[in-house]
């Protein structure tokens, strides 16, 4: 108990580890445990679109796609050209002696590799979080994030993420709400 009570409070650290990719976008920000909140729901959403997955198995890789940013923090794309990480030893220190440590490992594996269709549908919520974030931003006047935002719809790979951002970039992120009190 005490190996599972440590993880949690590293799994804690996600609540203070900022998303650092906003920093060079000029607005927003979030926390990787605002942004995998997100995903997991996304996840879920993309797995009931696309008959023949194992949405569990989705939702599992989303919770712990990026687990390890307790240890290593969060390497925007600028970041990574210089700092130099050893995800694996960061893996293997976030799951050794925990009895269930392998399924982490082999999810967080999964989730890099790319390859099976559930692998796909979970890196594909996590680009549709950034889709969401950087449309929000887009309505509030950033200019910069039309840009990051054609670049990330190109990485997505499901037909169902790809329909989603679709759908996404035609709605304006306040409509949720705001549409109800514009018909008052």
């Amino acid at each position: 108990m005490k190996r599972i009570a440590k993880l949690l409070f590293e799994a804690g650290m996600l609540k203070k580890t900022p998303r650092t990719g906003f920093r060079f976008l000029g607005s927003g920000q979030e926390s990787v445990a605002d942004h995998s909140y997100r995903v997991i729901l996304i996840g879920y959403v993309l797995a009931g679109l696309s008959p023949g997955v194992d949405r569990s198995r989705v939702m599992d890789m989303c919770l712990f796609h990026d687990l390890v940013e307790a240890r290593t923090g969060d390497l925007n794309y600028v970041y990574k050209d210089y700092a130099t990480v050893d995800s694996g030893k960061a893996v293997d220190a976030l799951t050794g002696g925990l009895e269930f440590g392998e399924d982490i490992a082999g999810l967080i594996a999964e989730f890099k590799a790319g390859q099976t269709e559930e692998a796909k549908l979970a890196r594909d919520a996590d680009q549709l979080d950034l889709i969401l974030e950087l449309k929000e931003q887009l309505d509030l006047g950033n200019r910069f994030a039309r840009e990051w935002l054609e670049h990330a719809v190109k990485r997505l790979s499901a037909p169902a993420g790809q329909e989603l951002a679709a759908e996404i970039l035609e709605t304006d992120f306040c409509s949720w709400w705001f549409d109800k009190y514009r018909e008052r």
